[in-house]
């Protein structure tokens, strides 16, 4: 994909209250900027979508700031994340593996899917996207997509589910959404708008507010992957704002409350398509 603000763009860096024209490898080799509170994190994002026109803000919440080699922040799908307590990039033995897995995941899905009694059928079984983006979104398996929300109340909760001290916020922007699915070749992303991919019935993609972010053209298999360096699939280099917060004080006004676990994740009993999901990933004996 392509890095955005090659030339400069607004953000807010640490230390400084007010926003700066600053280039993208600068806001990933930063701390973050800090902020105290939601709305003051709802308000300094409100400036950088107003001065940042040309682009939409999707959010994504973690509760770590992940670095890559050369100390950036890196924002990689869960395909090509290095394995656990390495920075290193998964070689070819180990992409090939997770590929394998991922077709044999879809290969499922699709049967278990047709055998209950959900919507969309036969888009699924047309389309390897919609397919990448259910067992993305379940977490089945890893797939070339990662994990993003419209909604920054959705992602600054999900930062602060797993941790007591620092939270982090990143702020991507993507070009202008068009549809179910947005396709940018200038970009080379692919946005993919949860609701209108996912049955009805599945709750937790409407609960989130989610999207999904990936390569365009998708990473079919190892083969297209070796035509990329590592660097040009990591979406880091969409980063407009890294922000961070301590979530005990962050959430201190009750007219803006975090969204729940039990909330954010709805039970088997609750999402018809949690519970397929986890039928897949049995079925295929993922850990």
């Amino acid at each position: 994909m392509e890095t955005i603000g090659k030339a400069s763009l607004w953000s807010f860096v640490d230390g400084e209250q007010e926003a700066q024209l600053i280039e993208n490898t600068a806001i990933r080799k930063g701390r973050g900027h800090r902020v105290k509170s939601y709305l003051d994190l709802a308000t300094k994002v409100a400036e950088l979508q107003f001065r940042n026109r040309d682009v939409v803000l999707l959010f994504r919440g973690q509760k770590m700031d992940h670095r890559n080699r050369d100390k950036n922040t890196t924002l990689k799908p869960t395909l090509l994340r290095p394995n656990d307590g390495t920075i290193l990039n998964p070689g070819r033995t180990t992409l090939t593996s997770r590929f394998e897995s991922l077709k044999s995941a879809e290969e499922v899905l699709v049967r278990q899917y047709g055998h209950g009694d959900f919507l969309g059928v036969d888009r699924l079984k047309r389309y390897r996207i919609l397919r990448w983006s259910i067992l993305q979104h379940y977490e089945v398996c890893a797939t070339p997509l990662l994990d993003v929300t419209h909604s920054l109340r959705i992602a600054a909760s999900f930062a602060s589910l797993s941790t007591d001290n620092e939270a982090f916020l990143f702020a991507i922007g993507v070009p202008n959404l068009s549809g179910a699915i947005t396709a940018s070749a200038e970009a080379g992303l692919q946005i993919i708008r949860l609701s209108s991919v996912c049955p009805p019935s599945a709750v937790r993609p409407h609960i989130q507010e989610g999207y999904l972010l990936g390569e365009y053209p998708e990473l079919a298999d190892v083969e297209q992957r070796d035509q990329y360096l590592h660097v040009e699939m990591d979406f880091g280099r969409r980063l407009v704002a890294k922000f961070r917060f301590d979530p005990k004080k962050f959430w201190g006004n009750d007219a803006f409350p975090a969204v729940g676990k039990h909330a954010l994740y709805p039970t088997p009993s609750h999402d018809p398509l949690y519970k397929l999901a986890i039928a897949v990933k049995l079925e295929i004996a993922l850990p």
